[in-house]
């Protein structure tokens, strides 16, 4: 779908483009970009050929949005998005803007991989709710962002559309599930994005991108159902601002999804700026030496302490004994239960079985092991998880705890299967620090926190309380005030 252009550049691993001609519209905020569409400074047609243009020139690189659109079609559509400013007549504040929607997600016309084979040819019929509501604030699909297959593990890889790779390192992981959505954030081929996030899959790619993302509660963004799945949608940005206007994009309560919260999504286009004097933060870590880290990333942690204390925060070690052994344990039940049923089909059938990627494979298989007995342990462990957690703002109004384990790794490796001495038993456990949190359904933002010695980002989960998603940005706001790392510090390709 698409062509590309004549100076699209490939780059080895881990080097530089030449001579960098980065657009200034690219490099604004998405907040900025939507201010100057609706006064006319910039036509939609202009944003949408200026995008287009970067991202056929540094796609190549990374391997970020897959799917692409027909560029005429795409420059038609921003032509029609002027038309309608031409008549006064804005669809929201998302008007003219590109987006790739996460390839997990249905955007209708384009085809839904999920990064599997059988799935290839798959295309999607209608829009997800929070896609058609995208849609209907003006937004226009470019594209898919890449995805690992079936969205498991922390590392985009996948055999329809290869591997995604870390705009700050090309040879380093993007991570994921949201890998290509990150990717294209850090180096400005889209001004925001969708993702979602299982175990980090928000978390994990802003973390290793630079970038701020938002976990919401359960219920904030709509999902079918009566069962409160751990699975979220949510935003990924450059800035909290931008991230708060997509939150107001993609919440808001749905008929559909009786679990979803009946609050006015306007409430996070507000004011961000809040005074957080006297404000109390509980430093989980690695819950005194129980998560295996690589070394210097909890000094990398730490050391946003300082941005704290400087907006008026005080920051403490959790010193409350948390049963995060059987939190683990219960959230291997949940994965298990709800990635195994989703796909048990496919592993009953020996034509797709053979198909599947070995991390699927092993959640099936501990689906089908599941007993009554052990659905009935996932549910009361999570319950008694979530009240050792909520437990913890009877002393604090936020929590901090780092975003992953590892800097980010080879792209050529499947998964870390060792941190310092510690072997990882399964394809997941060295991301093990979000795996709490998941569960607690608390809402998460992933704030930067600066570099390793040898340039690879890192991010620090800061955590609020039940449905309490606006003050919890409004201190993300305050510490992004205070340090500006994505600004700081760009790609290497955009300096």
């Amino acid at each position: 779908m698409g062509r590309q252009q004549e100076d699209s550049v490939v780059v080895a691993p881990g080097s530089r483009l030449p001579a960098p001609e980065v657009p200034d519209l690219v490099l604004l905020d998405a907040v900025e970009l939507s201010w100057l569409i609706r006064r006319r400074e910039i036509t939609c047609v202009e944003v949408m050929e200026t995008y287009l243009r970067h991202i056929d020139r540094l796609n190549p690189a990374v391997n970020a949005i897959v799917s692409r659109a027909d560029e005429a079609e795409l420059i038609e559509q921003a032509r029609q998005r002027d038309e309608e400013l031409d008549r006064g007549d804005p669809t929201g504040w998302m008007h003219g803007f590109p987006i790739a929607v996460k390839d997990l997600s249905h955007a209708n016309g384009f085809p839904t991989t999920m990064g599997s084979p059988i799935f290839a040819d798959q295309v999607a019929t209608t829009d997800d709710l929070h896609v058609r509501r995208m849609r209907e604030a003006g937004a226009i699909v470019v594209g898919k962002t890449n995805v690992p297959e079936f969205g498991l593990g922390s590392h985009t890889f996948n055999p329809v559309f290869d591997t995604t790779l870390n705009a700050y390192d090309t040879t380093r992981s993007a991570g994921g599930s949201s890998g290509g959505a990150g990717a294209a954030l850090a180096l400005r081929m889209l001004p925001v994005a969708d993702g979602s996030d299982f175990m980090g899959s928000l978390r994990n790619p802003a973390a290793w991108g630079n970038l701020v993302s938002l976990r919401p509660g359960f219920g904030r963004i709509p999902s079918e159902g009566f069962l409160s799945e751990p699975a979220v949608v949510g935003p990924m940005g450059r800035t909290v601002r931008d991230i708060a206007m997509l939150l107001s994009t993609m919440a808001g309560p749905d008929e559909r999804a009786p679990l979803s919260i009946e609050q006015d999504p306007e409430l996070f286009t507000g004011n961000l700026e809040h005074d957080f004097g006297g404000a109390r933060i509980g430093w989980i870590g690695d819950f005194d030496g129980y998560l295996a880290t690589e070394p210097g990333l909890l000094d990398l942690c730490t050391a946003s302490f300082g941005a704290f204390a400087e907006i008026g925060c005080e920051v403490e070690p959790v010193s409350r004994r948390l049963p995060v052994e059987q939190a683990w344990e219960t959230f291997l039940l949940w994965r298990a239960w709800t990635v195994g049923r989703k796909n048990a089909e496919l592993h009953a059938d020996p034509a797709t079985r053979e198909l599947l990627k070995p991390e699927l494979i092993f959640e099936i298989e501990g689906y089908r092991r599941l007993t009554v007995d052990d659905i009935a342990r996932a549910l009361t462990g999570r319950d008694e998880w979530y009240a050792a957690a909520a437990g913890l703002f009877e002393d604090y109004d936020f929590l901090l705890a780092p975003s992953a384990q590892v800097f980010p790794f080879d792209a050529g490796q499947r998964w870390p299967q060792q941190i310092g001495d510690r072997s990882m038993d399964t394809y997941h456990r060295w991301m093990e620090t979000v795996a709490p949190w998941t569960l607690s359904g608390l809402p998460i933002v992933n704030l930067p926190v600066g570099f390793s010695e040898s340039g690879l980002p890192m991010g620090i989960q800061l955590i609020g309380r039940n449905h309490a998603e606006w003050p919890l940005l409004q201190l993300a706001h305050a510490y992004e005030q205070a340090t500006d790392w994505t600004h700081r510090v760009l790609p290497p390709m955009l300096r």
